[in-house]
């Protein structure tokens, strides 16, 4: 399989090197803050008529800075077409500049002009344009601000058009310390910007649009991406058609291992998965109680007990070690348990020396081991918030706080390659450019979902995949399915189980052209 290049997926920069993009395309192309600003605001109005084209009462909420002139821009040209438009200001004062220039350009045309009062609220408006911070805000909204948000979001009955970032979002990390406008549209300007893509700001910006201004791409050539962005499109550059004389032997054996007492149905999700995404073969070694169910379920697995019952051990080592020889990828981890049991088996997985996927109880038996192997080049470890806690010894809001940097700083202290689980997740390897895998839904929420992300890229490892590409594709394949089974029967309800069919269908995308 290829392990194609991502310099062409779409990518996404921190507000810093924004602004300096900004700086680059006036210095180029003869530009100022005003004509910078007169194309977001027209390319808000083009977006509000195209989404609401029978908006008649149209509100703004306007901060201080820039963001709030690109809403004095919106303003006055709805103004201009017979639009019933009103501003609310956040308080009096504005940015000296563009800023100012546009909100004095507004009033002197006549437009409706206020400032916000929380005895007032908010008048009614068939839709609402959010133009109160943009990119530059890196703290929590307190004091009116956040009352006009409170006010935005009460009820969610009117759509509301965020321009760049919905107000109280961190445009580099996606966090919005417990508040943000919850936005139907976010219209970013010249870029996207991480914090739309994961974490809390993914469920505050509603739908995402890039409107690069007109400016050309190359202004960014000198800049350093925050990460790229994959959506399902993307599979197919992993996911190519295979050879008409292909045979299982070329596409490699995983070996599941895992399923304590109670938790057979892991290892089984797990194994599944594996075969549905084009494993050659799978195996799976788990407790006896369970062999019978697997086989059931899929007997297509070739399943194997590695129990611990006395007098057993020896026999159970020499399967093991049968089954660990034939394998040319280990997932390890789902239904592990964290015994005597488990991390046995995980030691084993780790002296084995093959390609590895790391999951569930597995990681939290490393973060409880002091002194664990601390190379994982070959490697892919996909924890949860809460896992990967553990393993950095740090608090999950702290580090979900800044998915990005933390699935970074992970990737760097294993060496291998992270997934880190959630809204928008994030892949990282050690080095490069992470990627921030743009699918997937709350219903996916559910237990047994990681047990079939490990699976698939397990199976995508195994079809010989690099670490990092399997991740990216297991991962964005995962959460696509999850995206087309909620997508036949809603998001509640959604069980890992669902995902089979469409995680097949999807694995083959050149059979859909």
């Amino acid at each position: 399989m290829r392990t194609p290049s991502l310099s062409d997926l779409p990518k996404v920069y921190r507000s810093g090197a924004v602004r300096a993009a900004e700086q680059v395309a006036m210095a180029r192309f003869g530009l100022d803050e005003d004509d910078l600003m007169a194309r977001a605001g027209l390319a808000a109005w083009r977006l509000l008529l195209d989404r609401w084209p029978q908006a008649q009462r149209i509100g703004i909420v306007c901060g201080p800075g820039n963001n709030g002139g690109d809403g004095y821009v919106l303003a006055e040209l709805a103004r201009s077409s017979g639009r019933h438009v009103f501003v609310l200001r956040l308080g009096d004062t504005v940015k000296p500049g563009a800023s100012q220039r546009a909100a004095e350009a507004y009033a002197q045309a006549g437009g409706a002009l206020a400032t916000f009062t929380t005895d007032e609220g908010l008048p009614q408006a068939d839709v609402w344009v959010d133009a109160l911070f943009g990119i530059g805000l890196h703290r929590g909204l307190d004091g009116l601000a956040a009352d006009v948000v409170a006010a935005l979001n009460h009820g969610r009955a009117t759509p509301i058009l965020a321009l760049d970032v919905p107000s109280g979002v961190d445009a580099d990390t996606g966090d919005d310390r417990g508040l943000s406008v919850r936005a139907t549209v976010t219209l970013t300007f010249i870029a996207g910007k991480p914090g739309l893509f994961t974490g809390r700001g993914r469920a505050a910006a509603g739908e995402v649009v890039v409107d690069p201004l007109g400016l050309a791409d190359h202004v960014f050539d000198d800049l350093e991406p925050a990460a790229c962005v994959v959506r399902a499109p993307a599979l197919a550059r992993w996911l190519a058609p295979r050879d008409r004389n292909a045979h299982k032997g070329r596409f490699g054996t995983v070996l599941c291992l895992g399923g304590d007492r109670g938790t057979g149905g892991a290892i089984a999700l797990c194994a599944e998965a594996a075969h549905r995404v084009g494993a050659g073969l799978v195996s799976a070694a788990t407790r006896a109680e369970h062999v019978p169910v697997l086989l059931a379920r899929r007997p297509e697995t070739m399943v194997r007990a590695v129990d611990d019952a006395p007098g057993d051990a020896p026999d159970r080592a020499d399967a093991l070690r049968s089954l660990l020889e034939r394998c040319t990828v280990i997932a390890v981890g789902p239904g592990l348990g964290g015994g005597a049991w488990g991390r046995s088996l995980l030691d084993a997985a780790l002296a084995a020396g093959r390609p590895t996927v790391i999951d569930a109880d597995a990681l939290n038996l490393l973060a409880a081991t002091p002194g664990a192997p601390a190379d994982f080049a070959d490697a892919v470890l996909t924890p949860h918030p809460g896992e990967a806690a553990r393993l950095l010894d740090r608090p999950v809001a702290a580090l979900e706080a800044d998915r990005l940097g933390a699935a970074r700083t992970l990737a760097a202290r294993c060496g291998g390659t992270v997934v880190w689980k959630g809204a928008g997740t994030v892949v990282s390897a050690p080095d490069g450019i992470p990627v921030i895998v743009d699918a997937g839904n709350p219903g996916m929420a559910a237990g047994g979902m990681g047990d079939v992300l490990t699976g698939a890229i397990a199976g995508l490892l195994a079809q010989g995949l690099a670490p990092f590409d399997a991740a990216v594709c297991g991962a964005l394949l995962h959460a696509a399915a999850g995206d087309a089974a909620a997508a036949e029967g809603g998001e509640r309800g959604l069980l890992p189980s669902d995902l089979f069919p469409h995680l097949r269908r999807l694995a083959n995308p050149a059979a859909r052209a």
